[in-house]
């Protein structure tokens, strides 16, 4: 039960969590009725703690409703995959239920996850196992709990990062629910008899969604600041000593509701390894009894230091670790982008980076990326890792096997990273339209257009070789970390955005409101005369989002 002192009653989710029997609900019944193809509305709630959203396509909505048929809901699924990395077999093995269960391609997310579009609700319990039967799982990935586990997916630097993706796995299975609920409906194991506790969550879980990460410097593609919680590794010679902990990021906002607004996360302190897991779970705990539960919009832990500040923040988490955090140790990011193409490890085997634009992995034309991925997957001796930006990594590939990946690179349109601009290489776009129920504007499907656009009028000032950092979302509660770029389209309405700029290229300076819902033909006006200025007047190895910055065209972050 929170310990917010307002008086303010209860938002409906609080009352359907406490009424759930640790998530249950009704999700049994509402999967058995053949009447629909929904769930009941309570479910809709719940479904998320197992991985899945219920949906609708709302490019036809209004013609079923014409003729009088209900919306053509479907499902999306959600992996949980601490760090993005997952087995040759595994690949397959989504591949093939991707194929079947859903509308055959899969979608790489910014949470380094799996998402699988269109499943109905008759192959959800299929796709759900299936999905275990690869010794992965759904749980968590969605919900009022901690969520997917970020991490870099490095394989190349150091043998450090090996450990820190451990931890990053241990971290995840500590946050996880312990409630049997996910196994009992989705997997027919025996129902609990008798109570069950959740001693990290209770019996209501998080006011909100929760999210954290795990990063190794100098590179900062997790966005750490963005997470409620984030754990910076500190390596000294080599080994890792500890981390340094961040709490408080989020990009969530609402449009027109200055009470909410993206936040960088705080440095609170550094930690010795063996000390992160009780750490993270007392950060969860102190939002779990503090955090908002009467306003979804203002329940973040974002929110929660925003009102009581780091200072009471910190007390009242050290109080419950019996500990004070060590003092924060120096690290530095030069940047949160990926490293395109081949790149060999310490420990000799190649690694390669593609590009995936949106993180949209299908059949298209010539760019056959579902089926070139699967004929990688049946040789590939090492393994798959999903980045942050949407991309995915080739790992462990040893050197006389590396022509073979490249020869099915090649032959698959997979190679498009040596082709595409850096703009469209680093530019991030949420689903949005048609699935996405909160979705104002298009995302995923405007990015390419966009992107071709952008990069025209790059070009005549001379900037075609530059990178820009661009994201797009669809609605302002930020999928796509949009409030961290150089350039970010938030959709306010069909074909309409909000413009920010001036974020920086590392990942640790929140961008701007430039202009407020305009379209296609006031977006590029607004971005033709800082071009012209740019090519001109930058300095030596500056980026753009610190030229509007630097120059003026945007307010310098509040220190």
């Amino acid at each position: 039960m929170s310990k917010n002192p307002t008086q303010a009653p209860l938002a409906e989710v609080e009352h359907i969590k406490a009424r759930s029997r640790h998530l249950r609900g009704t999700l049994v019944e509402s999967l058995a009725d053949p009447l629909t193809g929904a769930i009941a509305p309570a479910d809709t709630q719940l479904i998320k703690f197992h991985g899945s959203y219920q949906q609708d396509d709302r490019d036809i909505r209004e013609e079923r409703r014409q003729q009088k048929l209900e919306p053509d809901y479907s499902f999306m699924i959600r992996t949980r995959l601490p760090g993005g990395v997952c087995t040759p077999k595994q690949w397959l093995d989504l591949d093939g239920l991707a194929r079947t269960l859903a509308n055959g391609t899969l979608r790489l997310t910014t949470r380094q996850a799996f998402q699988f579009h269109g499943v109905l609700k008759g192959d959800l319990k299929p796709t759900i196992a299936g999905i275990n039967a690869t010794l992965l799982d759904t749980l968590a990935a969605c919900g009022d709990v901690n969520r997917n586990v970020m991490c870099n997916p490095n394989p190349v630097d150091s043998r450090a990062h090996v450990v820190v993706q451990e931890w990053t796995k241990r971290l995840s299975e500590h946050l996880l629910p312990r409630t049997r609920a996910y196994y009992e409906i989705w997997l027919d194991e025996e129902k609990v008899a008798g109570l069950e506790e959740e001693p990290i969550y209770g019996s209501t879980y998080l006011p909100r969604k929760f999210k954290a990460a795990v990063v190794v410097p100098p590179l900062n593609d997790v966005d750490v600041f963005s997470q409620d919680l984030g754990f910076i590794a500190i390596l000294e010679a080599g080994e890792l000593v500890g981390f340094n902990v961040t709490v408080g990021g989020g990009m969530g906002a609402t449009h027109g509701d200055n009470a909410t607004f993206p936040r960088l996360a705080d440095v609170i302190g550094f930690v010795p390894p063996e000390r992160m897991l009780e750490v993270a779970e007392n950060v969860v705990k102190v939002q779990r009894d503090f955090g908002d539960r009467t306003n979804r919009k203002h329940a973040r832990l974002k929110y929660t230091i925003e009102d009581r500040g780091i200072t009471w923040f910190v007390a009242e988490l050290e109080q419950r670790l019996g500990f004070k955090l060590e003092p924060a140790r120096p690290f530095a990011f030069d940047h949160n982008g990926d490293r395109f193409g081949w790149l060999q490890g310490h420990d000799g085997k190649w690694n390669l980076t593609l590009f995936i634009e949106s993180g949209r992995v299908a059949d298209r034309g010539e760019q056959r990326h579902l089926t070139g991925l699967r004929e990688i997957a049946k040789v590939l001796k090492g393994d798959f890792r999903l980045t942050p930006n949407q991309n995915l990594v080739i790992a462990g590939i040893a050197p006389e096997d590396r022509p073979a990946i490249e020869a099915l690179v090649e032959a698959h349109g997979l190679a498009g990273f040596q082709r595409a601009s850096p703009l469209r290489r680093n530019a991030l776009a949420c689903v949005a339209l048609p699935t996405c129920a909160l979705a104002m504007a298009e995302a995923e499907r405007y990015l390419p257009d966009f992107v071709s656009l952008l990069e025209s009028r790059m070009a005549a000032h001379g900037l075609d070789k530059d990178n820009l950092h661009l994201r797009i979302t669809g609605c302002p509660n930020g999928c796509a970390r949009p409030y961290l770029a150089e350039v970010a389209l938030v959709g306010k309405a069909p074909g309409r955005y909000n413009l920010f700029l001036g974020g920086d290229q590392k990942g640790q300076r929140l961008n701007r409101l430039y202009r407020e819902n305009i379209d296609e033909k006031g977006i590029l006006e607004a971005l033709e005369p800082l071009f012209a200025a740019y090519a001109k007047e930058r300095q030596p190895g500056e980026g753009f989002g610190d030229f509007t910055v630097r120059a003026g065209h945007v307010a310098a972050p509040r220190a």
